[in-house]
């Protein structure tokens, strides 16, 4: 979104009832009151079919559809900022909106966990007053943790959690933010983001978890973590994938740019997140502001209804990003036909968000005179409705405050420390000046070092985030000194400012200062700033040892520096628990991270992608770590080996080494594939190769791995980071072909 989670066990139960003098008695039970709250359900079970929890969720929709009025269903399609409602918080009803959200940094006075509930629940209790008494649903971008709020916890961003290859993780952090969402009232988050952003000059680079499809693909366990198994359960969050489809894939990385893809391209990099997304059940998609081939998402009907919810089968509901319809005719504002467009393409639930009673009308208009029928009303209003059933709104609609005390708890914060430190990528370390001893006299440095601001980047508290002390945390500095035996040891100055030679390292703390989309586009160079350079030749020029930490959404161009450095670590941008950067620094855990996107030798090289072609500074999945079995310190500096042009000759198969094959998604003309390969002894491998006949089909993309193919035969060989696999252990690759997958046996072999 542009500016800008079991549901309730407990709360208030405003189950909607007959009359409005039920309705209002049960809006006004207190969330300590079981008693109220079963005398409420037992109300509504004696009302309308709509009313009886008892009764499947689809009954109880088409009996709820089959009592609207056009207003209502208008209405419930309708989404606007808590801001616009300001001046009348009346119109929430009056008009029958079905959903309030907030935009980054809209947000209630004081900014705490009590405010925003008690915020939820006046909104939720002024929608039941209707006679149908539907609760409203409210919408926020909880996109690393619930960090609208001050006092949450900010969890890493997805590119730091791509990072560390861990879907389980993943998955721990979206049930985290989905009680401390809930603690606040909220019920919709707008997340995960599953962009596979193909271009470092984006903005939105650090919202993507990674540059390959399967790294978002696989960290789709956070939809799990929002929603829970099944939606209703305790601290159940709808989760929303977006931004469909492409926006990662913009020429040039404009933000809501165009998307100059082939069919087979979109699908083959760009789909098959939302694909793993479908298939986990979210219950919600955002359009992305960009265009496919000069068309507006927001107005292709063949991307929404046709690809995302005929194929796919995407039985949730499609919502337009903020003001997202607006951009239809490339023109401020929107109009009846925009609307009308919108709506027929397949967007069920439209973000205006502050013109309502301008939508309400032009989307009523456009029923009366046929531009849009009926029939696309109801099937916005039945998938709408569905998911606000099942999230159990009507039994349970006000915040469930016994997860209000987990907002910022020490037990999500450890999590949060955890993959901090599971999402360092260690890039260099020459000598082995990592890890740095506790005991050891350290010169601390750097504009980020000693800021929450910088090290939580955007989406932080407000829209664009900003430097300095905006929410409690851990900065990097302060880990630092509780890591260390004597933090006496530790000397501190934002710009280097007096060190010397009694020193045993420097740790540098750099890179970019806050920014989301729009404002983080960088379209020329993409360096360190000028402060950064200033302090890192004030360290250089010491001679004590240099260890640069990097602060960042993306990769930067910083191969003129390196050499400067003894170690380089990319801590992206890790949230409020700074300490889980000083336990990789100080070696209380080893990095085990690796690079989910491709490190430029210079801005020029920009797109860089695994695969390309192109010499890289670091390479997709590249990661050292302390132990004695890391690859080698310095990044390489010669293009990785040309594969065979002809096709090898088939080994038998090896001892140990087994191969499986999946299908994961197809289309007309193009299939995608994983393959697993597994170590079935016990002594480790080396390296690996899997060679298959592929006679109908060619392979265009792969990832995790190295392929050559000739004369209808294929063999992949591992990438420079996969090839060990201990016993027991797995790896995989995936690739998109052109073609048909047929009916392989691939053979593996080991080294």
């Amino acid at each position: 979104m542009r500016r800008r989670t079991y549901r309730r066990a407990g709360g208030a139960v405003a189950a909607v009832l007959a009359t409005l003098s039920l309705c209002t008695a049960a809006v006004h039970a207190t969330a300590s009151s079981p008693s109220a709250r079963s005398a409420a359900v037992s109300g509504a079970a004696a009302g309308l079919p709509y009313q009886d929890p008892s009764l499947p969720v689809a009954q109880r929709v088409e009996d709820l559809l089959s009592r609207m009025s056009l207003d209502e269903k208008v209405g419930q399609m309708t989404q606007v900022d808590r801001t616009a409602l300001a001046a009348a918080p009346a119109d929430l009803a009056t008009y029958r909106l079905g959903s309030v959200l907030s935009g980054g940094g809209s947000a209630p006075s004081p900014n705490n966990a009590t405010s925003w509930a008690d915020m939820y629940d006046t909104f939720q209790r002024t929608a039941l007053t209707t006679p149908l008494g539907i609760p409203m649903i409210y919408g926020i971008d909880a996109v690393h943790g619930d960090n609208n709020v001050y006092g949450a916890t900010i969890f890493p961003h997805d590119i730091g959690l791509g990072a560390t290859r861990d879907p389980a993780l993943v998955q721990q952090i979206g049930r985290a933010t989905a009680e401390e969402v809930s603690g606040t009232g909220i019920d919709w988050d707008f997340a995960p983001c599953v962009c596979v952003a193909r271009n470092d000059r984006w903005g939105r680079t650090y919202e993507s978890f990674g540059e390959t499809p399967d790294l978002p693909s696989a960290m789709t366990t956070e939809i799990t973590g929002l929603q829970g198994t099944t939606l209703g359960g305790p601290a159940s969050v709808l989760a929303t994938a977006k931004h469909f489809i492409g926006d990662g894939g913009t020429d040039g990385g404009v933000n809501e740019g165009n998307a100059t893809l082939s069919e087979a391209d979109l699908r083959a990099i760009h789909l098959p997140p939302f694909k793993a997304a479908v298939d986990r059940g979210v219950g919600a998609v955002m359009v992305s502001y960009s265009s496919w081939n000069g068309v507006k998402d927001h107005a292709n009907s063949y991307l929404i209804t046709t690809l995302l919810k005929g194929e796919l089968g995407f039985s949730g509901f499609v919502v337009s990003d903020w003001a997202g319809i607006d951009q239809i005719d490339g023109k401020n504002g929107f109009t009846a036909a925009e609307v009308a467009t919108a709506v027929n393409a397949g967007i069920d639930m439209v973000m205006v968000p502050t013109d309502y009673k301008s939508f309400v009308a032009d989307l009523k208009s456009d029923v009366s005179s046929g531009a849009v029928p009926m029939s696309r009303i109801d099937d916005a209003n039945r998938r709408i409705l569905t998911k606000k059933f099942q999230l159990g709104l009507f039994e349970h609609p006000l915040t469930d405050r016994s997860y209000t005390s987990t907002v910022g708890s020490a037990q999500h914060r450890a999590l949060a420390r955890q993959a901090v430190r599971e999402s360092q990528v260690l890039l260099k370390n020459d000598g082995n000046v990592l890890p740095l001893a506790k005991s050891a006299k350290v010169f601390v440095a750097g504009k980020s070092a000693d800021d929450i601001g910088n090290q939580s980047g955007g989406w932080t508290i407000s829209w664009q985030g900003a430097s300095g002390n905006t929410t409690p945390g851990t900065t990097v500095l302060q880990g630092i000194k509780a890591a260390v035996t004597n933090p006496s040891q530790v000397t501190y100055d934002r710009y280097g400012n007096g060190i010397d030679g009694s020193y045993a390292a420097a740790v540098a703390v750099v890179g970019e200062t806050p920014y989301a989309e729009g404002q983080g586009d960088r379209t020329g160079a993409m360096g360190l700033d000028q402060e950064d350079l200033s302090t890192l030749a004030k360290l250089k020029a010491s001679g004590v040892p240099v260890v640069t930490v990097l602060v960042s959404g993306r990769p930067l161009d910083i191969a003129a520096q390196l050499p400067d450095w003894k170690a380089l670590v990319a801590a992206w941008l890790p949230g409020t628990e700074g300490n889980g950067v000083a336990d990789v620094l100080f070696g209380d855990y080893a990095p085990t991270g690796k690079l989910p996107v491709t490190w430029m030798q210079s801005a020029a090289q920009e797109p860089i992608n695994d695969g390309d072609g192109k010499t890289p500074l670091f390479p997709y999945g590249y990661g050292l770590t302390y132990d004695s079995g890391q690859p080698p310190t310095t990044p390489p500096t010669t293009p990785p080996t040309t594969p065979p042009t002809t096709p090898p000759t088939t080994p038998p198969p090896g001892p140990g080494c087994a191969v499986q094959w999946k299908v994961t998604n197809s289309w007309s003309g193009g299939f995608q594939a994983d393959v697993t390969v597994s170590n079935t002894g016990t002594a480790p491998f080396s390296g690996w190769k899997v060679t298959w006949p592929s006679p109908n089909a060619t392979i265009t993309s792969l990832w995790n791995g190295t392929y050559a193919q000739s004369g209808g035969n294929v063999s992949v060989i591992n990438a420079p980071y996969n090839g060990a696999i201990a016993g027991g252990g797995s790896v995989s690759f995936g690739f998109t072909a052109n073609g048909t997958p047929g009916t392989p046996s691939p053979i593996c072999t080991a080294s």
